[in-house]
């Protein structure tokens, strides 16, 4: 799947991830432009997260197999690369922010030591330099009187205060590519707004790429420049958020879209069913058998993703 820059920063393509016998990701292409921000969306269980956790290499051989290939810009095949190397990329060229970061932070050490330690470890900033810089830091996410709270533990800060921690940190040592895996799951519905808005301007303002894991289809169209949504591994549908919401054409995105109260809304009209056993998993489209237009083709031949202008689209009988 094609982005609109001739030069993306990251391609994915054929990603497979098995965990055993389990194929939890099936043939996943994707791509992101430098500067630009990119949706991962679908239920529970449709591999998001396990997207972003092995391009960020954070999966042991022992935990799982990869194939496929993802080529990021200057760095060639992230997968064949030696672990000193990603040790090297990680937190520099690539960083996360985690679901819930009251788990993510180490409740042991101060939020200023944390902050400090990859400033030294990953751009070798003396003491002074590194305390100053994390100052900087904490003030850019909106962390009021950011000298004191150096010196504050995690659990003495608020959700919302944590998670702006968790920003200022991945974003330390500017980062050409964040992930931000779900990162207002944990946070009063008054703050998730607040955070994702904050990372977006924090990226934009650095130049960087981001890539947001979400369930959110509103939150998505609303924050991202394009969207693919994922279903059991596998991608349905992708393009620009407002195409994608607009008009969707894969069966499972309009399922997903009647899941978004709007003004005028009279019901939700949430997809009957759920995600199949993995035993169960059919040979072809994974959806096939919630998806209300299938074919008798769709249950053992696998639609390709093919490529209509801005939308890639994998369906035998799309709207």
């Amino acid at each position: 799947m094609q982005t609109s820059t001739a030069d993306p920063l990251l391609s994915v393509s054929g990603l497979t991830l098995h965990r055993g016998a389990r194929r939890i990701l099936d043939g996943v292409d994707l791509s992101l432009g430098r500067g630009e921000t990119l949706a991962l969306v679908g239920e529970s269980g449709a591999g998001k997260s396990t997207i972003a956790v092995a391009l960020m290499g954070l999966l042991r051989p022992s935990e799982a197999r990869i194939e496929g290939r993802a080529e990021l810009a200057g760095e060639g095949d992230l997968f064949g690369l030696p672990e000193r190397r990603w040790s090297g990329l990680r937190g520099g060229r690539l960083a996360m922010v985690f679901q819930d970061a009251g788990a993510a932070l180490n409740p042991c050490f101060t939020v200023g030591s944390q902050l400090t330690s990859v400033l030294r470890r990953k751009l070798g900033l003396g003491r002074a330099a590194a305390r100053a810089r994390a100052v900087e830091l904490l003030d850019s996410v909106g962390i009021n009187d950011a000298a004191a709270r150096l010196s504050a533990y995690p659990h003495q800060l608020s959700g919302g205060m944590q998670q702006r921690v968790m920003v200022a940190i991945a974003l330390a040592c500017n980062p050409d590519l964040l992930f931000a895996d779900e990162p207002t799951s944990a946070l009063d519905v008054t703050i998730q707004a607040q955070i994702v808005r904050l990372i977006l301007d924090q990226t934009r303002a650095r130049g960087a790429s981001c890539i947001f894991v979400l369930h959110d289809l509103a939150l998505a169209s609303q924050s991202c420049d394009r969207i693919v949504v994922l279903y059991a591994g596998q991608v349905m549908e992708a393009g620009s958020s407002a195409e994608v919401l607009k008009a969707p054409r894969h069966p499972y995105t309009r399922l997903l879209k009647s899941c978004v109260l709007e003004i005028g809304t009279a019901r939700l009209e949430p997809p009957a069913g759920g995600v199949p056993p993995w035993e169960e998993m059919p040979a072809g489209c994974r959806f096939a058998s919630r998806c209300p237009r299938a074919l008798p083709r769709c249950a053992g031949e696998k639609p390709p993703l093919t490529q209509e202008g801005g939308r890639a689209l994998a369906c035998w009988n799309p709207e």
